[in-house]
Parts: C-alpha cells; sequence; structure tokens
C-alpha cells in the first residue's frame, strides 16, 4: 500500500514492534528507509520532504518513547500544513487492557497533532487505512495524519491489494462572489494583497504574478509565503509576520481593502494587522477561514487558487485598480538589508544574507531554523522562488533545520544546491542527524550563527525585565565537532 501511494522514503529508527514492517521495507524495490538517530529528526525529514514534494512525507517510530520522539515533527507538519504520514509500532492488542512495558495510549497522545489517525486493530484494514492516511494528509489544508500498528496485527498474514487513489475534486468559487470580489478591488482606494503559505503548496505562483502583472496590485507575503513574487518583482513590498512591529499604523493600516490569498491565520494573527477588526476584507483561499473577531470577510472564493486568481484576472482586466506608492517601504527595506560593511565584525546578518543570496541561484533552498536568526530570514532573504524558503512557523520548533535541510538535499537531489542556516541553541538540538547527512552522502552546508544563548528570548526578557536570566550557555568547538562527524567544518 506504501508503494502504491508513491512513497520513495520512510525516515526513522526502527523498533522490536516495528520488526514485521522493517524486514518488509527492506524487500521493497521502490522504498528506501532512512535510518535516522533521532525520531524528532525523523519527522522533521518527513514534514521538508512534504512540503517540498507536495506528497505526504513517512515516518517511523516504534511505542512509547519512540512514539513521543515523533511528536514534535508530526505538531510542526501540522501547524505548518505540510502532508506528513506517521507510523509508530506498539504492543499486541492482546496486552492492551493492563499495565505493560512501555505501553502509552499513542493514538489519543497523538490526537490533538494530527488530522485523522487510527489503530489497526486488524490486518484487513490495511488498505482502508493507509489510502485513507494519506487522502487526508495532502488534502487541503494538509497536515500530518497516524496509524498505529499493534505487533501481533503486523505480524498476521494477510491478503488483499491497495485502494486506488480516485481524482482530486475541483472546487468552483461562486459566480457572484467572484463579482462581488472584482467590484471590491476596483472601488477601493487603496487596495493591497496579503499572500500566504497556500500559494505555495497549491502551485499558484504563476496565477499571482499574472494576477499582480494585469492589476498592478502590490502584495505583503508572510513568512511561509515567500517566493511566490521574486524579491525584485515590483508588485512585492515586504515580508510580514512579527506581532511586535505596528503594521497598523503603516502600510496595512493605510489601505482599504486587503485581499488575502492562501493565507493562513497561524502564520500571522489577523490582531496583528487588524486591531480593531474594521478592516474590509476579500478572502480567497482553499477552505472557508476560521472565525476570528479580526478577520471577516465582505467576499469569501473558496476553491483552487490559480483558478480563482485567473477568473478575477480575466473580470479586472480593462478596469482602473488603484496602486500605492511602493518607494518609501521598498527604501525601507533596503537601508536595513544594507547595513553594515565588510569590515564589521562580528558579521552581521545583513552581510551573509547579501552574500548567500548573490551565490545561490532563484531555485536554491534555504532552510532556516528557530532562533533570532529566523527573524533575519523571514524578514529580509530575498526569495526568487516559491518553496525554496523553509521555516518552520506555526509550531516554531527547534531543531527543524538541520533534518529539513537533510530532507531537502534528497527531495531536490542535487539539482538545487541548499543551505541551512541555524543558531547555536537550535543546531545542538538535532546536530547528530550530521552522521545521516555524511552516511548518506548529502550535499549541503550548514550555517551555524553562534551567540552562545537563546536570543531571542534574550530580546523579549530585557524588553520586558530589562535584564536576561536562565539563557546563556558555553558550546562545543563546531569546526571539530562536525570534523569528528566526518564533515567538513570551518570557522568564520
Amino acid at each position: 500500500c506504501l508503494e502504491h501511494e508513491g512513497v520513495e522514503f520512510v525516515f526513522g529508527i526502527p523498533g522490536e514492534e516495528t520488526l514485521d514492517l522493517s524486514e518488509a521495507l527492506d524487500r521493497s524495490q521502490l522504498i528506501t528507509f532512512v535510518p535516522t538517530r533521532h525520531e524528532q529528526g525523523a519527522a522533521f525529514m518527513a514534514d521538508a520532504y512534504g512540503r517540498l514534494t507536495r506528497r505526504p512525507g513517512v515516518c517511523l517510530a516504534t511505542l512509547g518513547p519512540g512514539a513521543s520522539n515523533l511528536a514534535t515533527g508530526v505538531g510542526d507538519a501540522m501547524l505548518d500544513h505540510a502532508p506528513l504520514v506517521a507510523l509508530t509500532g506498539q504492543i499486541g492488542l492482546v496486552g492492551m487492557h493492563k499495565e505493560t512495558h512501555q505501553f502509552i495510549d499513542t493514538v489519543d497522545m497523538l490526537h490533538p497533532m494530527t488530522k485523522w489517525n487510527t489503530r489497526l486493530h486488524h490486518p484487513r484494514m490495511v488498505p482502508e487505512a493507509v489510502r485513507k492516511a494519506f487522502s487526508i494528509a495532502a488534502a487541503e489544508k494538509p497536515g500530518a495524519t497516524h496509524l498505529e500498528l499493534p505487533e501481533d496485527v503486523m505480524a498476521t498474514a494477510v491478503s488483499g491489494a491497495p485502494l486506488p487513489r480516485g481524482p482530486q475534486p475541483m472546487v468552483e468559487a461562486d459566480p457572484v462572489s467572484l463579482l462581488r470580489a472584482a467590484e471590491a478591488i476596483e472601488s477601493a482606494a487603496w487596495p493591497l494583497l496579503l499572500v500566504g503559505n497556500g500559494v505555495v503548496r497549491q502551485g499558484a505562483a504563476p496565477a499571482l504574478r499574472a494576477f499582480c502583472e494585469q492589476t498592478g496590485l502590490h502584495a505583503v507575503t508572510t513568512f511561509m509565503g515567500k517566493g511566490v513574487l521574486d524579491a525584485s518583482d515590483p508588485h512585492f513590498l515586504f515580508t510580514a509576520g512579527l506581532r511586535r512591529q505596528d503594521y497598523p499604523r503603516g502600510l496595512l493600516g493605510r489601505a482599504d481593502l486587503v485581499v488575502s490569498i492562501g493565507y493562513d491565520m497561524i502564520e500571522w494573527p489577523p490582531s496583528a494587522w487588524n486591531p480593531d477588526g474594521r478592516q474590509r476584507i476579500v478572502c480567497v483561499d482553499t477552505v472557508p477561514p476560521e472565525i476570528d473577531a479580526h478577520f471577516i470577510p465582505e467576499v469569501e472564493l473558496i476553491g483552487d487558487l490559480s483558478r480563482i486568481l485567473y477568473q478575477l484576472t480575466g473580470l479586472l482586466e480593462g478596469r482602473q485598480v488603484a496602486s500605492i506608492e511602493t518607494r518609501p517601504y521598498r527604501r525601507a527595506f533596503r537601508r536595513v538589508l544594507d547595513a553594515g560593511t565588510d569590515e564589521d565584525f562580528p558579521i552581521k546578518p545583513q552581510r551573509v544574507l547579501r552574500d548567500l543570496r548573490e551565490l545561490l541561484a532563484p531555485g536554491d533552498v534555504l532552510v532556516s531554523d528557530v532562533g533570532a536568526h529566523k527573524l533575519w530570514v523571514a524578514r529580509f532573504w530575498e526569495a526568487r522562488e516559491p518553496n525554496t524558503v523553509l521555516i518552520s512557523n506555526g509550531f516554531a520548533a527547534m531543531g527543524f533545520g538541520l533534518p529539513a535541510a537533510l530532507a531537502a538535499a534528497l527531495a531536490r537531489r542535487g539539482r538545487s544546491k541548499i543551505v541551512c542556516i541555524s543558531g547555536d541553541g537550535g543546531f545542538l538540538m538535532n546536530c547528530q542527524e550530521l552522521e545521516t547527512a555524511r552516511r548518506l552522502g548529502l550535499p549541503f552546508v550548514v550555517l551555524v550563527w553562534s551567540d552562545g544563548g537563546y536570543g531571542l528570548i534574550e530580546m523579549h526578557q530585557r524588553r520586558k525585565y530589562g535584564r536576561i536570566a536562565g539563557t546563556r550557555f558555553d558550546n562545543p568547538d563546531f569546526v571539530a565537532l562536525a570534523r569528528a562527524f566526518g564533515v567538513e567544518g570551518l570557522r568564520a
């Protein structure tokens, strides 16, 4: 059934309760099992693989601590809408009624972190359960699903066949709503686009670019929407997503209509840019939006994002759409990015981002771990293409970077350069996956920005208390650590 779903890699750590599945995977001619050094790393790999391929990534762990270690990556996939299928072993059904070694109810534990999960009580469930897990994981909005595999069920002989995959339904936006949306855009004095992760997931960047070119509308993207417009495109303004920035008094506060396109509220809460809840909003999305007092659309266009954008482009063709003055915002962006000279020490984040941008092609992939460095990458990395920036945003899980870079190297298979930027805190949370990367011979670069502390927390502590507490630590020699893993280490 996994082969039928097109699974190429299963990331994970085997256990006693998954012996039968491990044996079957080893016999497969289509699936490669990738042994990792921690289950959290395996889940992050499946998460990143799902984002880049738009097919569910698969991770495997045994029962108990294996499953609980997997949970962080499962939660990350869920909140960032990455398709993922988690497989966990379990004791036999016969022992679940009593206190048993390593037994916890994994289905209950992962219930809040998944779109759907279940336990396989009988081998006849396999074709239906696997097909359902992959279908739900990939359906808008994507996320994580989970199958628990009791040891005695998995050791049972079974006959049957995988279920066929049905066609994806095409959801059409309401024609009347399309006309109302076009009229709202045409009548607005200062309309603005807010573009999010959905445009990346749906592959709708070409339609968005055509829409902006036709109408002249300008866009602000979320962290997860980076690259849907080339950062050099005159219709791109900046990337937003920080709660502390005073957006209501700036550009978003002056806009009289916000057209949100593929925007997930978890990317950037509406209260940050629409605090009084009075902003006029047109919502373009794949599913109806979440209920929020600060996000009440006057028009909702629900369906395939590319189709909706092309339809709106046609409706607005030849009509006069208001444009905004963008030069002040572009100048402010450049002032920050160009600050700092080549001679500055410590090396400035801007210097690293500028040099990286010159070295990487538009389709190369930049992965960001979580920490103070993430704010620089998310706000100021000049992305050229969609799905070339991977960030743990909704769950904001430290340790994401290195495993995600490993998965990106597998997914792109030499077609793109892969670079990961990590802080010293996040890097040491999953640095053991350097061995996995070396064993697989995967080519990518990790930049560790080292400041000897949890810098982002220190920033908040200084703002609130005027001092820091419990955030400083010592680091190993990172160059020696890299070389101990058998990879090259350099210090700038």
